[in-house]
């Protein structure tokens, strides 16, 4: 099939449950994950690939101009340089139709995913709280980066342990998030940071800050901890051949969490 911008939209992942042994074993229910589509971007199909692939999950992809989320129980909203990054990142991605259903399933407990342009998205939807600014240095920043779990209270990040640190690459010019300092309050009070930066042994420094973040922030959840914007990208680092496989943890804890399980062990 060939989408609107020209390029060919590799088909649904379907999975035999037949041949899932330990979803069989655990009967345990398939989620279906649906990753957007935007203009531009250019990171959709790594968690496409991961969730079907490794993850083991259906996974279909939603275009930005459908209102139909297909019944997913589980929204990716990816990184990528969505419409170019015009005006500035996420800014015109907030206003597509998918992002208005976003918005109302999130409302109702669906959980969703912000990767690196998805939280920019996000924070530009107002279904989190501040914003990613330009990077410290002016610089664009790839590689591999650490971050300590500081709330492992939640659909992300349960099969973590507090205090935790996962080693998970960056890819972004925009990822400096700021708050002002009511609403940086907030976040600590209630416990909604979710992942910092740090050193590779979980201290908190600052050579450890890779874009500047206030308060080394580099994930955040919304009330309801059924939301999450993270800038470092987990579907990066899941399989051992991409030099790393901490980013699993992530899926894993939401397949738990939708499964209502806290004993699969997803990629084992």
């Amino acid at each position: 099939m060939i989408n609107l911008l020209g390029c060919r939209r590799p088909p649904p992942v379907t999975i035999d449950n037949r041949k899932c042994f330990r979803f069989r074993m655990l009967d345990l229910r398939l989620m279906k994950v649906g990753v957007i589509q935007f203009p531009d971007s250019n990171c959709d199909q790594d968690p496409y690939w991961v969730f079907g692939q490794v993850v083991n999950q259906p996974v279909t992809y939603l275009w930005h101009e459908s209102h139909d989320l297909e019944n997913c129980d589980l929204v990716i909203v990816p990184g990528g340089f969505s419409y170019g990054d015009y005006l500035r990142p996420g800014a015109i991605a907030r206003f597509s139709p998918v992002m208005e259903a976003v918005g109302k399933f999130a409302a109702h407990g669906g959980l969703v995913l912000g990767i690196c342009n998805g939280f920019q998205i996000l924070c530009e939807s107002h279904l989190l709280p501040g914003a990613l600014l330009r990077n410290a240095g002016l610089k664009y920043i790839c590689k591999p980066v650490h971050v300590r779990v500081e709330n492992a209270d939640t659909p992300f990040t349960s099969a973590c342990r507090q205090g935790e640190v996962l080693q998970i690459p960056i890819g972004h010019m925009d990822g400096n998030y700021f708050c002002d300092q009511a609403t940086l309050d907030e976040l600590k009070r209630e416990q909604r940071i979710v992942f910092r930066y740090c050193s590779p042994t979980g201290e908190i420094t600052e050579a450890a800050n890779p874009n500047g973040s206030l308060d080394h922030i580099a994930g955040i959840c919304n009330p309801g901890r059924n939301v999450l914007g993270m800038m470092p990208h987990p579907e990066r680092a899941s399989e051992a051949i991409m030099g790393g496989s901490d980013g699993l943890k992530i899926l894993d804890s939401l397949v738990r969490a939708l499964a209502g399980t806290q004993e699969l062990g997803v990629g084992s």
